[in-house]
């Protein structure tokens, strides 16, 4: 085998990754010795990838768009598998009834927000169609929840999707363009809303104290585990056990896509649903961690295992690095060629999304957090407009050592949203084929929305319940 530079397929991943976390490096210098963009909240991996974007349009540097789109693509299905790993802590396996209260209430005020920015996101897209932009593809305002809601990946894998079943040319470009924007939201907003708090003289925590607070919130090991080197090192099981949920991810999507090729009953929707299905890799392998996550903890119930085989700390290390080169790469490959046609819509649509997920968020976390509302509006609205990781930022300017259940609402209503967001990727699939499927699907929005928000009100806290509102009554 020819080890040389001229084996361009044995050195090519490797230099792509070399570039990707070099960019990562200098952006993690400049936001530290730079004050305004320190004091600017956004992620070291967004600052990374408008720099390797820079250098990418100019030039310098051979980025690949390809391996760039690949890792988007794969680290989200791993970031969240990681996830789907991790063992619940003693914490939160006992929660009092306000909090699993919270918790749904959270998993509800997630998918209304997708509900609003879809809607939102559709009608804007229509109204710009029957007015300057007869040839725009109107379906593709259901891309805002995606980047502003979900992140990079998602809104990456519907809009390639879209470019290529539906046509939409340039929409992985517009994807991953609006999850971009999405972050800057999330900064721009939370730079407002520690500036509200410096007036108020609300204190910000220090550094030294930060790492203390993250040492008591996050262990490294649990009793039981196995041991950190034995015959094979403990981060090599972390790997092994996220890799094999992915290689069961690709599997299971494989096989459910030779199933719906292969069944003329379902000819007619195998079109919409087999990139669904690939685009939508993350849901599937979330499912299977917790899956096995499941099945690990039978097996120490019942006693055939007796050793402790995950490790959160670093399943978080894991889901945390493949969640900041996805931001990195996927802000690095989007092509500025690409949005050329879509300045307007995609301006214009964020912007309204933006400022519509702002006053929601304010408006619904006052009657559903009332008791900690700064932490919880902050929270939710750095994971409405980027991350979860953004949320968690944004919160822990407020509450460093998470005394609030703001976090844990994330944690929790995150679960619930993909239970109770399902319908969404069915809507996903419904818009695009005619005219009447978008106005079906924004009807359904709109209706689903209603019904999410009359539930929240009901069950809001410091709402009486009926049995108390009939004690009322008779007394």
């Amino acid at each position: 085998m020819d080890f040389t530079a001229s084996n361009t397929d044995l050195w090519q991943g490797i230099i792509q990754l070399g570039f990707l976390c070099s960019v990562v490096l200098i952006g993690n210098l400049l936001r530290r010795k730079i004050k305004p963009l320190r004091l600017s909240l956004l992620p070291t991996a967004v600052i990374g990838g408008f720099i390797a974007l820079i250098i990418r349009q100019m030039g310098w540097l051979p980025f690949d768009k390809t391996f760039l789109e690949s890792i988007t693509y794969h680290m989200t299905g791993i970031g969240f598998i990681a996830l789907g790993l991790r063992a619940p802590a003693r914490s939160e396996r006992t929660r009092s009834k306000a909090l699993a209260r919270d918790g749904v209430n959270s998993g509800a005020f997630i998918v209304s927000n997708y509900l609003i920015q879809g809607i939102i996101g559709i009608v804007v897209m229509v109204v710009l169609s029957i007015t300057f932009l007869p040839d725009l593809f109107k379906a593709g305002g259901l891309i805002l929840p995606m980047g502003f809601g979900q992140g990079p990946g998602q809104a990456f894998n519907v809009g390639n999707t879209y470019e290529q079943a539906f046509g939409f040319t340039g929409g992985a470009s517009f994807g991953l363009a609006v999850a971009t924007m999405g972050m800057l939201w999330a900064s721009i907003g939370g730079i407002i809303y520690l500036n509200v708090l410096a007036r108020q003289k609300k204190k910000s925590v220090g550094h030294d104290e930060q790492l203390h607070i993250d040492r008591i919130q996050e262990p490294v090991a649990d009793q039981n585990e196995i041991p950190l080197t034995e015959a094979v090192d403990k981060f090599t099981i972390q790997v092994s056990l996220v890799m094999l949920v992915y290689l069961a991810t690709y599997l299971t999507a494989y096989g459910l896509s030779s199933l719906l090729s292969n069944t003329p009953s379902l000819a007619g929707i195998s079109k919409t649903l087999i990139p669904l299905i690939w685009g939508f890799n993350f849901l599937i392998g979330s499912s299977l961690a917790l899956g096995l996550r499941g099945i690990l903890a039978g097996l120490r119930r019942t006693g055939l295992m007796h050793r402790k085989y995950t490790n959160n700390y670093m399943l978080n290390r894991i889901s945390g690095s493949a969640f900041d080169l996805m931001i990195t790469a996927s802000i690095c490959a989007i092509d500025i060629e690409d949005l050329k046609n879509l300045w307007v819509p995609f301006l214009i649509m964020t912007s309204i999304g933006g400022l519509v997920t702002l006053f929601y968020i304010k408006w619904m976390a006052k009657k559903l957090y009332p008791d900690y509302y700064l932490e919880g509006m902050l929270a939710m609205y750095g994971m409405m407009t980027g991350t979860v990781s953004t949320g968690i930022l944004l919160l822990r300017e407020v509450d460093p050592a998470f005394h609030t259940p703001a976090s844990n609402n994330l944690v929790i209503g995150s679960s619930m949203a993909i239970i109770l967001g399902f319908p969404m990727l069915l809507m996903i699939g419904l818009a695009p084929q005619s005219n009447m499927m978008l106005l079906i699907t924004i009807a359904i929005c709109i209706v689903y929305a209603a019904l999410l928000i009359w539930f929240m009100l009901r069950n809001r806290p410091g709402r009486p319940t009926k049995k108390q509102v009939e004690q009322t009554i008779k007394q």
